[in-house]
């Protein structure tokens, strides 16, 4: 199977993507799709949230909406045209530790491994282990090629030739000692900060609350914290964050959000709070859930110069100067084909073992 055979099987799974919009699902529309397939996800999709609190039926939809888009024939075909791909290289057996923190967060790897040729030895999170495996299924299906691809293991991972392996902080000390012989790709914990201005706009202000709120705030591109200017007026951010004031009718993130202003409240710490977040100023990145941490900045080349000597923590950063380096409000959740995790490259790291 060669590489745009390989692009043609994703591109159909980004259409089968698209078959779980709210609309389709309720008519049960599967258009030309296996219906047997199809009802296997609606129900996943529909009982993910007994398996993980915070895989919310909407932002479960929304993770398969992105890369129902992502996964266009012509998406995929612009990536993979920036690397000479040898169909004759014997495939390599890549292990990949998925990360459970969002709904088919991992699934990048998983597509890189097989885009490239490789075969994928997956090793799931206990907190997102449901999806991939239907989409390995979908793909057997559409491919027998993938029979003999895809392998998901809950053993020690053996017989591997390089791993990608993304955790916590505390984790990738263990991933250090035990895949530190292999080529390896291994990420810890970034966060993501917006930079405002002062100069935002309400719509803009509004996009950064999908930011912010999307997937609760666990992702790695999730907003955990602003940069403000001296004497900023947060009146302007909290109006424009109020529409995303029902996401405390969610019992797990309202639980936090009592949890963590009980925390500060009892430990002298000054917050500003709407009633379902909580601005709280200090140095660090990654804010606890319902919290956004918030520093104040004098110039903003300064506090560039700042971000740069941090970037190892950061995973992207949103603003609306323009800037090749800045996402703009409401985007870090759709991130394209190429923009890699870490900044590392993950598709010519798997070329190049």
């Amino acid at each position: 199977m060669n590489l745009g055979q390989r692009i043609e099987a994703f591109a159909k799974l980004g259409e089968f993507f698209t078959q779980f919009s709210t609309s389709k699902m309720e008519k049960n529309e599967t258009d030309e799709f296996n219906p047997i397939l199809f009802d296997a996800f609606k129900m996943q999709i529909n009982r993910a949230s007994e398996f993980n609190g915070w895989f919310t039926k909407e932002n479960v939809l929304k993770a398969f909406e992105s890369w129902s888009t992502a996964l266009h024939v012509e998406n995929l075909e612009k990536w993979t045209s920036n690397y000479q791909i040898d169909e004759n290289v014997v495939p390599k057996n890549i292990a990949i530790v998925m990360a459970g923190n969002i709904p088919l967060v991992g699934f990048h790897d998983f597509l890189s491994v097989l885009l490239s040729g490789n075969n994928a030895l997956v090793k799931l999170s206990s907190n997102d282990k449901y999806f991939l495996p239907l989409i390995a299924k979908f793909l057997e299906y559409y491919h027998p090629y993938f029979k003999n691809k895809i392998t998901f293991t809950e053993e020690k991972l053996i017989g591997f030739d390089a791993v990608i392996a993304t955790g916590s902080n505390n984790t990738t000390r263990y991933f250090d000692y035990y895949f530190g012989k292999y080529p390896s790709i291994i990420r810890s914990s970034r966060n993501s900060v917006a930079i405002i201005t002062g100069k935002e706009t309400k719509q803009e202000l509004e996009a950064l609350g999908e930011d912010i709120f999307q997937y609760f705030g666990l992702g790695c591109r999730s907003v955990s914290k602003i940069f403000v200017p001296k004497n900023y007026n947060f009146d302007l951010l909290f109006n424009a964050l109020f529409k995303f004031n029902e996401i405390i009718n969610i019992k797990k993130y309202e639980n936090n959000y009592d949890y963590n202003k009980a925390i500060y409240l009892m430990s002298l710490f000054k917050i500003k709070d709407n009633g379902f977040v909580m601005l709280k100023e200090d140095p660090s990145y990654a804010s606890p859930i319902a919290t956004v941490f918030y520093e104040f900045y004098d110039e903003l080349e300064n506090l560039l110069i700042k971000l740069e000597a941090e970037k190892e923590a950061i995973q992207c950063i949103v603003c609306n100067e323009n800037d090749l380096n800045f996402v703009k409000f409401g985007q870090t959740q759709d991130p394209k084909l190429w923009d890699y995790a870490d900044g590392i490259d993950t598709f010519r790291f798997l070329l190049n073992i």
